[in-house]
């Protein structure tokens, strides 16, 4: 029964061949194209409305030279929310349950704000490996725990996507569970189960939405250190 709580994160396959590119291309077939028309309809005025509203909240720290990552950083935001929030489906898969896409998505983005900074701006991005001030003594510790929490950075974002994600999936289905077996034993405890399980859902929701943003947004923290 342990075991098979763990299938639900298994990448389905069809033919010996994996399906997760299928998973990772349906979230992009949801969103409708922008036109020239000077009229659209709801559903296109909703979601460029929303897109130019996190565009805006997102850059708003940012210097002009970190506008060029609006268009990335978006459509990072509008991937991973929408495959988020596809998992939540029954019999479906979430891609970004799995660590190697996560640090796949992150370590790369990352990477370029590093580089970004190194190029750019050198002298100030090697400056926060050591602040100011420090005592002489503490210099070479410093300067080892500041590169070690670098190099941390790309692995506690794509971990704590997964972390998050897989917990909530994990407490749905054993919740789930625990609903069908209480039912025909204990009706009363059984409907209070699945009240709670709609409220855990309801959270999980939430927890979807704000991890893609979680995500996104401490890229471009990263970014600003070094634009």
């Amino acid at each position: 029964m342990n075991l098979s709580f763990f299938d639900q994160f298994m990448s389905p396959t069809m033919l010996g061949m994996p399906l997760i590119l299928l998973a990772m291309t349906i979230p992009w077939l949801l969103y409708v194209s922008p036109t020239d028309r000077w009229l659209n309809n709801r559903l296109t005025t909703l979601q460029a409305w929303f897109l130019s509203s996190f565009t805006k909240q997102l850059m708003l720290p940012l210097s002009i030279k970190g506008y060029k990552w609006a268009l990335p950083l978006t459509s990072l935001m509008i991937f991973l929310i929408t495959m988020n929030l596809l998992g939540l489906l029954p019999y479906t898969f979430t891609p970004t349950t799995q660590l190697s896409l996560n640090l796949g998505l992150a370590v790369p983005f990352w990477l370029a704000t590093v580089l970004i900074g190194l190029r750019n701006q050198p002298t100030a991005a090697l400056g926060h490996l050591l602040p100011e001030g420090t005592p002489t003594l503490l210099i070479p510790i410093l300067i080892i725990i500041e590169t070690i929490s670098l190099f941390i950075r790309p692995l506690a974002l794509g971990v704590r996507l997964t972390a998050n994600l897989t917990a909530g999936h994990l407490l749905i289905q054993l919740i789930s569970t625990a609903v069908f077996v209480l039912m025909p034993m204990m009706p009363t405890t059984a409907i209070i189960t699945a009240v709670v399980l709609f409220l855990l859902t309801l959270l999980e929701i939430a927890v979807a939405m704000i991890q893609a943003y979680v995500f996104v947004l401490l890229l471009s923290l990263y970014l600003q250190e070094n634009t």
